[in-house]
């Protein structure tokens, strides 16, 4: 075994057969390379003790090289990668949600490339405020009175419980007590904001009454959480906005909503039901809305508050918004997406999000086609073979949006002959780009929704790649 240990070579020695083989890695960061090596020669030392070498020619540098090369190009990889969507998941948590319009990326390189007008008042030249970039045309949308923006829906929420309810009660209907992603709780939020929920009704019916009665001296709000992501059917009721509108301005007390997947566009032609938009909640009563920008808005991950101009003032002069500000590449994309959504149509075309999920059956099914001819085409060499097959099947929003509601797609099925679907699924994590798609009915699925032309080239190279490796492991 001491043998076994000494012919592992020195780490200078490693650094330079990598830098022959590969110039490139010669630009590599000096510390990481030499932490790679160290990390890779340990987990051979390891195999050592467990008894899986018993020559020390195979401990030789020239053959391990391979496999060590393979490793530091591993560990010199962004963390953060492109990944191709093949789910039919449009707005996909695991994955990114909302891909940015054209529009919404050149703004955000924009941003990025120099200086900005971030906090620049462009009339006196002196210091302005982010918060006015995008606040015109938020109430252009929406119809509010004012806009605020901050990082994520669930700091919406939280500032506005925090700066209209801290110290009191707020009271929601039982059944909209909902958790949203990553086991975050809306009564958690509450209690984290300093206000006290004050739950009413049952889990499947509330009535006006409930809310009523449970108005006191203590009570600070009542609040509306859309259940965007969870339906209850059947013997079912709850308050309509407007009744609730009344009693709120009956009492004085302001009425917030909290829309989770908040909309601007209505996806009733799209076959979705009509989930209420930003605009018609406003316009019903509520004082404020908080919803999500990167979900079915199809823009950059922030949290939009809109309503009356006076809660937004306070609102603003809360010090925990400068804690849950967005930076100027957030609101640079904001601003470009806002901006689409001026011609609604236009907003359908250029908008990823919208486009995906408004896809027609018809033109799915056309895409389908055409990318399972393609794939036969290049599974024609002998040492990847596959079947191809066509299935009608649906595909889902995703990020919490109309959940239980299908949208009709056509998938492209991948049974592999040298290895399990599930083979190729695990191969396909390991491809540059990664691909994600559906295992089901032993097939590895591709559903056409969420992928483009330009992903075409990248998706048959990463798919033969991951077949032969997926074969080679079996083997």
């Amino acid at each position: 075994m001491n043998n076994l240990f000494r012919s592992i070579p020195a780490v200078d020695l490693c650094l330079t057969a990598l830098g022959q083989t590969d110039p490139t890695l010669v630009e590599a960061p000096r510390g990481l390379m030499r932490d790679l090596i160290t990390e890779f020669w340990d987990k051979k030392r390891h195999e050592i003790r467990e008894g899986h070498y018993k020559k020390t020619e195979q401990l030789t540098l020239d053959a391990c090289l391979p496999e060590l090369m393979t490793h530091v190009r591993t560990g010199l990889r962004s963390r953060f990668r492109a990944a191709l969507n093949a789910t039919g998941v449009v707005v996909h948590t695991n994955m990114g949600r909302s891909v940015l319009a054209k529009e919404a990326r050149e703004a955000v390189i924009t941003a990025a490339t120099g200086y900005c007008n971030l906090e620049l008042d462009m009339q006196s030249g002196g210091r302005g405020s982010r918060h006015a970039l995008v606040e015109d045309l938020l109430c252009r949308l929406t119809g509010a009175e004012a806009a605020l923006v901050v990082n994520n829906n669930a700091a919406a929420v939280l500032l506005v419980l925090d700066t209209f309810c801290k110290g009191g009660e707020v009271v929601v209907s039982r059944g909209e007590l909902v958790e949203i992603g990553g086991s975050f709780r809306i009564p958690e939020v509450m209690e984290k904001s300093g206000a006290m929920l004050r739950e009413v009704g049952a889990t499947n019916r509330t009535h006006l009454h409930d809310y009523s009665a449970a108005i006191n001296e203590n009570t600070r709000a009542l609040m509306r959480v859309h259940t965007s992501n969870y339906r209850i059917v059947g013997f079912h009721s709850a308050v309509p906005l407007p009744e609730l509108a009344t009693l709120a301005r009956r009492h004085d007390l302001p009425l917030i909503e909290d829309l989770g997947s908040g909309s601007l566009t209505d996806f009733s032609s799209c076959g979705l039901p009509d989930e209420p938009t930003v605009p018609s909640v406003l316009a019903q009563g509520a004082d404020i809305a908080t919803f999500s920008g990167d979900k079915v808005l199809g823009g950059p991950q922030a949290g939009i508050i809109a309503g009356r101009k006076d809660m937004i003032d306070t609102l603003k002069r809360n010090p925990l918004t400068r804690a849950l500000r967005c930076d100027k590449l957030c609101l640079a994309a904001l601003e470009a997406t806002l901006r689409l959504y001026l011609d609604p149509e236009k907003a359908r075309q250029k908008i990823p999000t919208l486009r995906m999920i408004c896809r027609p059956a018809e033109e799915l099914a056309r895409a389908a086609r055409a990318l399972a001819a393609a794939l036969r085409k290049g599974f024609a060499d002998p040492s990847t073979p596959c079947l191809v097959s066509l299935r009608p099947d649906v595909s889902r929003v995703g990020g919490g949006a109309f959940p239980q509601y299908d949208l009709p797609t056509t998938l492209v099925c991948l049974k592999p002959e040298n290895c399990s679907a599930t083979a190729l699924k695990a191969a396909l994590l390991r491809t540059d780009p990664p691909l994600i798609g559906r295992l089901e009915d032993d097939c590895f699925c591709l559903d056409p929704r969420t992928l483009t032309a330009e992903d075409r080239p990248a998706l048959l190279r990463v798919l033969r790649e991951a077949l032969a490796l997926a074969a080679k492991e079996i083997i």
